[in-house]
């Protein structure tokens, strides 16, 4: 997304998930089930690099909810809550996004724009190495990416690939363990209406393969093959403030969360003095 240099936002958003979680078959939990929500507070910024268009994203989840499932056929119920894992993003456009003050912003047509990115996840999350169930990941994950968009008229498509990145976890359960986990490759898709500025909607999806886990030199079966579907809708409210709502739910699941999502959010967006 482009919006003129200096452009800030605060981001207040809560996430509720509700559905199953598919584990790998060797793991003695099964029929497991969770609802849990999610506050998120991010901080947004835009700024000129190179002369090119760029922003920096940073959001703190708090998380909590409940999980049941089945311990060798004994049936059991956690409950969690705790802070998240902090997740830093960096986005450049690199052909036709250049930095812009908004008088010059005001006249920009957008056509195609190519960007890269990096996503960092810090291990800030709350974490107890003695339970299998955590908020927290207790590894640094990062995911570079690449993406295109494309705009005809009120129309717009947008697509990314990337990959997740992760290091190793060398306090898993039990404590003594170590986890490791393999790149995951991912790409999304949004195809979106843009009624008027900071008025549209989407349709999205996204796609995530391999990433199966490592522990103690043991290979698991739980390579991802997973997709999901959804939209996105925007609704400004003033020059200042808007609201996003969003759903989605799982398209494919082989291993991980088939869960419905549903999220909202409020904008508040000003442009700094120089």
């Amino acid at each position: 997304m482009i919006a003129p240099v200096n452009t800030n936002a605060v981001v207040l958003s809560w996430v509720y998930n509700t559905g199953g979680i598919l584990l790998d078959p060797t793991i003695p939990i099964t029929d497991v089930q969770a609802q849990f929500q999610t506050p998120i507070v991010s901080l947004y910024r835009t700024f000129g690099f190179f002369g090119r268009s760029a922003n920096v994203t940073a959001s703190l989840p708090y998380a909590y909810g409940n999980f049941q499932g089945k311990v060798r056929e004994m049936a059991g119920q956690i409950s969690r809550s705790g802070l998240g894992d902090t997740r830093v993003r960096l986005s450049v456009n690199l052909y036709g996004g250049p930095a812009m003050e908004l008088r010059e912003y005001a006249k920009y047509h957008e056509r195609i724009v190519v960007g890269a990115s990096i996503t960092m996840v810090a291990p800030s999350g709350q974490y107890d190495p003695a339970k299998l169930v955590n908020i927290g990941t207790n590894r640094w994950a990062f995911k570079p990416e690449m993406g295109l968009s494309r705009r005809w008229g009120r129309w717009a498509l947008d697509a990314y690939v990337g990959a997740w990145l992760f290091t190793n976890n060398a306090q898993f359960f039990p404590g003594n363990s170590i986890r490791k986990q393999n790149p995951m490759p991912s790409g999304e898709f949004h195809f979106g209406y843009y009624v008027r500025p900071r008025l549209w909607v989407t349709f999205d999806s996204n796609l995530w393969l391999g990433g199966n886990t490592v522990v103690n030199g043991v290979e698991n079966d739980d390579r991802a093959r997973n997709s999901r579907v959804g939209g996105t809708a925007s609704i400004p409210i003033n020059r200042h403030q808007s609201f996003k709502f969003s759903a989605s739910r799982g398209a494919a699941v082989r291993i991980g969360g088939n869960f419905t999502s549903i999220s909202a959010g409020w904008q508040y967006s000003w442009i700094s003095a120089k």
